[in-house]
């Protein structure tokens, strides 16, 4: 049998063999996607979340396949006709077990780093080329610290980042790439980026940093994110030049294609309603042999509907947002009308891109209302998905809840390929 990466590195990819990455704080493998597309081998994903780890195995799965032309089995998954067992007996064990599903904390830490280096031990490989992730951001979150009287100051999810910089310290990886949400930068009046930046460089990594927006990577969303890239401080390596633009497409060429949904309803396996747009199709968001799959709406009882159908209304008739003071008395459920006013949102079709999916998509769907009058929802699982830019393909395990807020927390896949493909690029020039 091929050890770990070696295998990892047959199935995936023609070049993975060259750079081999760790995905620290994974989620559903959003950045990690990216890099794989731009020829990296995974090491090791390290994820918390059982169902979050479970999707990363099918996704693994799904490489594997696609490299040895086995798409058929995936596709038959898909429809419903394959167990997931049955699934993940196609693919190498090592390729599962390179998923490490385990919280990393203070105590578990030192635990991790070893299973992980086991994995490398047991590879054809010496080193780990690249660290990847970001630690959960809602500690360093503008509306996190609003609603929390200390501004999040005390939340032990704010020093998650040392525990990444033990794996640096212990890897000793070329290049790092750290992401997270904007609020970073204010967090603890900038106490906390500042020590963030001050441990990066005492571990031998000079550092720079961007804003980025993902909208200008192809994703049809506004979503921005502070990234960080480190290099190790003998190298002839520098930030990257990022010059993407927006693109010119709109809200409805992420939705057009699927079958309309009554609140409630779902299909799991299925047709979709028409050919696919041709921004699906430019950034491969969907295939020709795509199958349908999580196209599932929450339900809505009576009263939101109504507040729904205010919402796309005032937008599609005046261009202008509902505010919650706009809501007649007998449809709130709230008193308070001064703050948080913004709470029922349309993702207006003819805007060029959608507001920022987050992961309070997975608790009530009212600052995501699908455009369309005769449908009253808020979007469906695909289209979540379709909006952080995952492709079609990409298959979510666990209940609705779960995988609206893996979506919610990813990096969008497009976004990541091209930081992977900057990355890439900059290593064979050193």
């Amino acid at each position: 049998m091929k050890n770990t990466t070696d295998a990892l590195s047959t199935v995936l990819g023609e070049n993975m063999e060259d750079r081999t990455f760790i995905d620290l704080f994974a989620g559903a493998g959003g950045l990690s996607e990216g890099f794989i597309n731009q020829g990296f081998c995974p090491v090791a994903h390290v994820e918390k979340d059982g169902y979050a780890s479970s999707t990363l195995k099918t996704r693994m799965v799904y490489h594997h396949l696609r490299k040895n032309i086995q798409l058929k089995k995936y596709r038959r998954y898909l429809k419903g006709e394959l167990e997931r067992e049955e699934l993940y007996a196609a693919a190498p064990s090592e390729l599962l077990t390179s998923v490490v599903n385990g919280e990393l904390t203070g105590k578990t830490c030192d635990q991790i780093i070893q299973r992980v280096n086991d994995i490398l031990d047991s590879s054809k490989h010496d080193t780990v080329d690249v660290i990847v992730g970001g630690p959960p951001c809602q500690a360093y979150s503008l509306v996190g610290r609003a609603r929390d009287r200390t501004g999040k100051e005390n939340d032990p999810r704010n020093r998650l980042y040392r525990l990444y910089i033990k794996f640096l310290n212990f890897f000793k990886p070329q290049i790092f790439v750290f992401e997270n949400v904007p609020g970073l930068i204010s967090a603890g009046n900038g106490k906390f980026f500042r020590d963030v930046k001050r441990k990066f460089r005492k571990e031998g990594y000079e550092i720079d940093h961007r804003l980025l927006n993902a909208h200008n990577f192809g994703v049809l969303q506004r979503r921005k994110r502070v990234i960080i890239i480190g290099w190790k401080r003998e190298l002839d390596f520098g930030y990257p030049e990022f010059d993407g633009e927006p693109p010119e497409y709109l809200v409805r060429d992420v939705l057009d294609d699927l079958p309309s949904l009554q609140p409630g309803e779902n299909i799991e396996h299925g047709e979709y309603e028409g050919p696919p747009s041709e921004y699906l199709l430019n950034y491969g968001l969907r295939k020709k042999r795509d199958i349908l799959t999580l196209h599932i709406a929450r339900p809505h009882n009576k009263r939101d509907r109504k507040i729904y159908e205010m919402a796309i209304r005032m937008w599609n008739e005046d261009r202008k947002r509902l505010k919650y003071t706009d809501v007649p008395d007998k449809y709130r459920t709230h008193s308070n009308t001064t703050s948080f006013l913004d709470r029922y949102k349309v993702v207006a079709s003819d805007l060029p891109c959608s507001h920022t999916i987050v992961a309070h998509i997975a608790k009530d769907g009212h600052y995501y209302i699908h455009p369309d009058i005769s449908q009253l929802r808020s979007l469906s699982v695909r289209e979540a998905a379709r909006f952080q830019s995952f492709p079609d393909s990409y298959y979510f395990e666990g209940p609705r809840t779960s995988v609206f807020r893996q979506i919610g927390n990813a990096v969008p896949p497009l976004m990541a390929k091209e930081i992977a493909k900057k990355i890439h690029e900059g290593m064979n020039s050193l």
